[in-house]
């Protein structure tokens, strides 16, 4: 399985910018919060291959620029990373964890137990959908 460690938001831009904005360089990956997230990597065989974002906004925590390179998704890394961040939630007086979800996929966060919170709406050209999960 990955090994999740925390990283700096540098770390992050590569997959960000290869996973989710191929068509776009690193600055348009860069969040304007970045500097006050928290920011994690999934590692393979010491190799960097997914990365994720949180920021807490009040009693929520988002999830922003979740990405695992293309040739490890469909193997459980995304769920084990997804969980794991959740699961640092649990001492935390947060109430809800949510996202941003392409509605690409919809289906993978809603086996993990997420709901879609809102009608479709478009950013660059995709189609996205608001996800939440009550945090315990």
């Amino acid at each position: 399985m990955i090994n999740i460690t925390r990283i700096d938001a540098e770390q992050t831009l590569d997959i960000r910018q290869q996973v989710l904005w191929p068509d776009h360089d690193q600055a348009f990956c860069r969040v304007a919060e970045d500097a006050t997230g928290q920011h994690y990597g999934g590692w393979l065989d010491g190799k960097l291959i997914m990365v994720a974002s949180l920021f807490v906004e009040n009693k929520h925590i988002r999830l922003r620029k979740f990405a695992c390179l293309t040739e490890h998704q469909g193997k459980g890394f995304g769920s084990h990373m997804l969980l794991h961040l959740i699961a640092l939630q649990q001492s935390t007086m947060l109430e809800l964890f949510w996202f941003d979800a392409r509605c690409s996929a919809i289906s993978f966060y809603q086996g993990l137990g997420f709901s879609v919170t809102s009608e479709v709406f478009d950013k660059h050209g995709v189609d996205y959908v608001k996800m939440s999960k009550p945090l315990p």
